[in-house]
């Protein structure tokens, strides 16, 4: 009896996961592949949800993957690892040893063979080597970062409420770096929590005078890579909340007392959230030769696979795909993850029918969105006939919800989004709406 091909894919993100449950259920359940999962989290969350996890506004519980088990009922297997290094000529995947919180060693360095292997390790925080950034900002990367961060705002809003209303100094000072949509989205869902927390015991609280969130942006526009309306209707609705935007300023360094700016500008704050831009992570330059960018995404060829090997794909954030025409490259977007899991996985499946020819990808924009929690929802919806749509209020809502669902409607079906929907409306009928722990 012949080994069923090896497929080893490397990131349980949107795009990793969602190839990995696609190709268990098309090729693992049949045993026509043995699909193995690696990733260094035990659980993943959908990543656009993690600013709402930071601010207070989801609990991860309602939401969060447990991908052992997920894995179990997809007909794969889940390997916990960072990824360290490959070996292309023996095609084996090295993962660094797992550590526990102590610094000590659970499992150590060990390898996997593969026949095809994908990369899809997302992307991290790009700090640009600004001096004080490492040390003395947030980064909303990962789960855990957001859950700790979580805990050190309601620490931080407590405080502030210990005072008595109307008091002069010490506010609390937040400074959100980045402009993108992780900046603007996740300003606004701080500052829903600190009025929401009036109305749980924070009663001295005051968030118009002891809560100061300002947003800094480098470029002439939040929202950089979006519609210039898009950007002008979300810098008025944060203006309107009371968020301070400030830009065309670039942050030089970080202190523990605060940021300063290209312009000679200091800004003191408590809180510092670096949210400026992404990179691959360092590991992927030491790929046995893969071809890296600057940013150390992998460089992959029209149909994802990487320029030196023929056996492996790079998909999502890590993926350098070559830009268009007209010198466009395909965004970091959820939507990305998704269209090249999809792609790849029929890929796959060609390949192991004996076709050579797997076709191009071909990014396809359907829009662009940005919620500002409770306040509003704005965006522009892109259609082959219909060009470019603007929607706003509840149907820009409806349409922004409706793409986490159909993220979880990839990984579990229809029927079962549909149970944990109806869950998670039962849990947040009984609990309150903001996390207080």
């Amino acid at each position: 009896m012949s080994t069923p091909h090896r497929i080893v894919i490397v990131g349980g993100g949107a795009a990793g996961l969602e190839l990995a449950t696609r190709l268990g259920n098309r090729l693992g359940k049949r045993k026509r592949a043995s699909i193995t999962l690696i990733d260094a989290q035990r659980t993943h969350l959908w990543k656009p949800l993690l600013h709402e996890v930071a601010a207070g506004t989801l609990d991860p519980a309602e939401h969060a993957i447990t991908l052992l088990g997920h894995a179990r009922r997809h007909h794969m297997n889940f390997r916990i690892g960072s990824l360290e290094s490959i070996d292309r000529t023996q095609r084996r995947v090295w993962l660094a040893p797992n550590l526990n919180e102590a610094g000590e060693e659970l499992i150590p360095r060990r390898d996997f063979a593969y026949d095809t292997l994908v990369i899809a390790v997302g992307s991290v925080s790009n700090d640009f080597h600004t001096p004080g950034v490492a040390e003395h900002c947030w980064f909303l990367d990962s789960l855990p970062e957001a859950q700790h961060f979580q805990h050190r705002l309601l620490e931080a809003l407590l405080r502030a409420g210990t005072h008595k209303p109307g008091a002069t100094g010490d506010a609390l000072e937040v400074v959100i770096v980045g402009g993108g949509a992780t900046g603007v989205e996740l300003a606004a869902q701080m500052h829903h929590v600190a009025r929401q927390l009036t109305q749980y015991g924070f009663d001295e609280l005051d968030p118009e005078h002891r809560v100061h969130l300002s947003l800094f942006e480098a470029g002439s526009r939040i929202l950089p890579a979006l519609p210039e309306r898009l950007s002008r209707d979300v810098t008025a609705e944060l203006e309107g909340l009371g968020v301070r935007v400030h830009v065309d300023k670039r942050v030089t360094e970080v202190t523990r007392e605060g940021i300063h700016t290209a312009d000679g500008e200091f800004m003191p704050a408590a809180i510092k959230v670096w949210a400026a831009g992404i990179r691959a992570p360092d590991c992927l330059d030491n790929l046995d030769g893969l071809e890296t960018n600057r940013n150390h995404q992998l460089a992959v060829r029209r149909n994802l696979l990487t320029t030196l090997d023929d056996s492996i794909f790079a998909i999502g954030d890590c993926a350098d795909f070559p830009p268009d025409a007209e010198g466009r490259r395909v965004p970091p977007r959820a939507q990305t993850a998704h269209q090249q899991a999809s792609f790849v996985a029929r890929a796959i499946e060609r390949r192991l029918r004996g076709r050579e020819d797997i076709g191009t990808y071909v990014y396809r924009d359907y829009g662009s969105l940005v919620t500002l929690g409770h306040y509003s929802t704005v965006g522009s919806l892109m259609g082959s006939l219909t060009g470019s749509v603007w929607i706003s209020g509840f149907v820009a809502r409806v349409v922004y919800l409706s793409l986490h669902k159909m993220h979880q409607v990839a990984l579990h079906g229809w029927l079962r989004t549909l149970a944990l929907t109806l869950a998670n409306l039962l849990r947040r009928s009984v609990n309150p709406e903001i996390k207080l722990h």
